[in-house]
């Protein structure tokens, strides 16, 4: 029981591993589609405590799903993988190293100001992509746009190290599962895409309270 207790994140990691394995084999997904979902699985477990190596890991795996969105006909999350993620995840790890606390970072918070450029500068942004992805006749476009333009934001937010990123990641991340949902009945294989989703959720909730518990750590040793 006490291994369960300081184990239990591990364990539904192994779990969802497995889970992963059998469905892909069940579904013939090809291993390049499922490699990076293994990846993710480890760097979601790194984000749970907010580790600053996360950031690393899930940069260079980035680069592993572009390929699988690009086959998938999801140009935004390809776009955001490739042109986004990568290059700001490396530079979040790069800053948060800059401004190490423990194995974290010092965190910050937005002020109203912030709000209104943060929400201002995302309708703009999503009316924008989905004139795009109408123009490219991509798939899935509403789910496909909100899900990568939340995922830039809460990128953004997570490597200026603003705390409000764990928030909007709860948002993030239900987008990704209603995405990953939405393919099944075109896609039956995605079932390993949603297997990993339901797993970063529960990572999500996990870094919330981690980010909460820094951020009230660092105030009071101010």
């Amino acid at each position: 029981m006490k291994f369960l207790q300081k184990y239990w994140l591990a364990v539904l990691t192994v779990i969802c591993a497995a889970l992963i394995t059998w469905t892909g084999i069940q579904f013939q997904q090809p291993f390049l589609r499922m490699l990076p979902l293994y990846i993710s699985l480890c760097v979601g477990m790194l984000q749970s405590r907010a580790n600053r190596y996360a950031s690393l890991v899930g940069g260079l795996n980035s680069l592993v799903y572009t390929f699988v969105y690009i086959s998938l006909g999801l140009y935004a999350n390809a776009l955001y993988a490739i042109a986004v993620s990568f290059p700001l995840q490396i530079a979040t790890f790069l800053l948060w190293k800059k401004r190490a606390y423990k194995d974290s970072v010092h965190f910050r918070s937005l002020k109203p100001l912030h709000w209104l450029f943060v929400l201002g500068g995302f309708g703009i942004s999503f009316v924008l992509m989905n004139l795009i992805l109408n123009a490219l006749g991509g798939s899935y476009q509403l789910w496909d746009s909100t899900a990568s333009l939340l995922g830039v934001l809460v990128t953004l937010l997570q490597m200026l190290a603003f705390r409000e990123y764990s928030w909007l990641m709860f948002i993030s991340g239900g987008s990704n599962i209603a995405l990953n949902c939405s393919m099944l009945a075109q896609h039956p294989g995605q079932i390993t895409f949603v297997i990993y989703a339901l797993h970063s959720f529960i990572c999500i909730i996990v870094q919330f309270f981690r980010v909460r518990a820094l951020h009230k750590e660092q105030k009071e040793s101010q």
